[in-house]
């Protein structure tokens, strides 16, 4: 059975989670979102990023559902129901790319020598869900569909207030990794004899 964590320990932690969300644009979301993984996180880069990307994977999947559901919404017009469903397509390939870093960050452990290739792969995949999450809250994307009156006004909200979330957190990510990636460069070339 694990040592509960101490108040120190914790202390800790949540200060190595706090100065990590520093390099991020959204630093509150940021803390907020992994405050709650620092037993996990400790304090790792790599189980960082991870919780992070989890988190934005997560966020991702329920954005998908609540999506889905808005294609029952009474009163939906063809032309808004084509509009989730582009936003369901499109919550779906950030969802595939979350989920291949994920596996790619997991990857590293087993061969650090290919660190550098790994991590490569995972900002990759993060940046690309970014045009895709940005693209999702602009008026000429997936919302388009909606007007901004009565039901379709609040299904649009809703959607883009969830849309807008994933991409704040991926952003996020995206930073978390960049530091983890420079932080593991520079104590690779410090430890070169």
């Amino acid at each position: 059975m694990a040592a509960k964590p101490t108040v120190a320990t914790y202390s800790i932690t949540t200060n190595f989670i706090k100065t990590s969300c520093r390099a991020t644009s959204y630093l509150a979301l940021c803390f907020h979102s992994l405050s709650g993984y620092a037993s996990t996180i400790q304090q790792s880069d790599q189980q960082l990023t991870q919780a992070s990307l989890s988190v934005s994977l997560t966020r991702a999947r329920l954005a998908a559902v609540f999506v889905s559901k808005m294609t029952k919404t009474s009163g939906i017009k063809p032309r808004e129901y084509q509009a989730v469903k582009d936003c369901i397509v499109n919550i779906g390939d950030a969802i595939y790319k979350l989920n291949r870093s994920v596996q790619e960050l997991g990857q590293m452990g087993k061969a650090a020598q290919d660190f550098a290739w790994h991590m490569s792969n995972v900002q990759t995949w993060v940046s690309s869900t970014l045009p895709i999450s940005t693209a999702l809250t602009r008026e000429s994307t997936c919302v388009d569909g909606f007007s901004d009156q009565g039901v379709e006004g609040n299904v649009k909200t809703a959607i883009k207030n969830r849309v807008t979330n994933i991409a704040q957190l991926t952003s996020n990510t995206l930073a978390l990794a960049s530091c983890y990636a420079a932080r593991h460069k520079a104590a690779s070339t410090t430890n070169v004899p």
